[in-house]
């Protein structure tokens, strides 16, 4: 059992997600916890073509309650039962995967993803006949690190931290480099973020990046490979927001600032930039908007 447990609290779809008071947000958003996973997830990555491999890789960061290694099992041994799927996920509180099994959570996937989740929780490793799985406990900064150090290449990189204002430091530049390294040359890495700092921090650790479609809110997330061929290109007004000082990324020199020395510094190299603020961003856009319509 978990030593501290989480209440389950119901999303649009059914499924349930949990509140984390450290952090301030839910581990999902209220439109569907199960339905962010496959959709801003497993969709993006392609999960579905890639199971007619033999084999895959999957780093999912930010474990959690493990909604997205279990939607990409379930979705690729649909396919494709005997693809030998190897998953690395990387969390900072063994408490959350043990409470989301302590409340059957995953039950509504069928076997043999909740039996192989529940030991992954429980005891943070499993091996079956099709399925190697490594649940590695704490910073993530750290153990991204580790994971290089091992030429651990993922298929498919879930990039699913709390958001970047509240978790600042799992979004850094530098950290996302380490990520990137862990990235086959034919891989994907999706995340449900669309902040334009996140975006830029992509972009600078040599990715190509695209929109992937919003799932239950206005805010689409991003998908990012080596290559551009087949990704989602970003609308016109998504391309000239990464021209804002909200494209200013987060910095984390060492993978070991605190949030708030991260956040304290990006606002600093905010308050210095030349760049077109947000709210100047905005106006210029309605204002282009109305003389369009005025010129149609």
């Amino acid at each position: 059992m978990p030593s501290v447990d989480f209440v389950p609290q119901p999303t649009a779809d059914g499924s349930f997600t949990f509140f984390s008071a450290e952090f301030n947000e839910a581990f999902h958003s209220q439109y569907g916890a199960r339905q962010e996973a496959e959709r801003k997830f497993v969709e993006p990555t392609q999960l579905q073509y890639k199971a007619q491999q033999p084999q895959l890789r999957i780093l999912d960061i930010c474990y959690g309650l493990g909604y997205n290694t279990a939607a990409a099992l379930a979705t690729i041994w649909q396919v494709n039962p005997r693809c030998y799927v190897e998953v690395v996920g990387l969390e900072s509180n063994p408490d959350v995967p043990k409470s989301a099994i302590a409340h059957q959570l995953l039950q509504s996937w069928d076997e043999p993803v909740p039996r192989v989740l529940t030991q992954l929780a429980n005891k943070h490793q499993v091996q079956t006949s099709n399925c190697k799985a490594a649940l590695l406990i704490g910073d993530a900064r750290k153990t991204i690190q580790t994971l290089h150090q091992l030429n651990f290449q993922a298929d498919a990189i879930f990039l699913d931290p709390f958001s970047p204002p509240h978790c600042p430091q799992l979004w850094t530049v530098e950290f996302l480099q380490q990520v990137a390294l862990c990235l086959t040359p034919h891989g994907r890495l999706a995340t449900y973020s669309c902040a334009a700092a996140v975006r830029t921090a992509l972009i600078q650790t040599g990715l190509k990046i695209g929109s992937t479609p919003p799932v239950g809110r206005r805010s689409p997330g991003t998908v990012a490979a080596w290559e551009a061929i087949d990704l989602p290109t970003l609308s016109p007004e998504e391309q000239e927001y990464l021209l804002t000082r909200a494209a200013i990324p987060y910095r984390d020199p060492q993978l070991s600032d605190s949030a708030t020395v991260i956040l304290q510094r990006r606002q600093q190299e905010q308050n210095a930039s030349s760049l077109m603020s947000t709210s100047q961003w905005r106006k210029q856009t309605i204002k282009n908007s109305k003389n369009a319509l005025q010129n149609t």
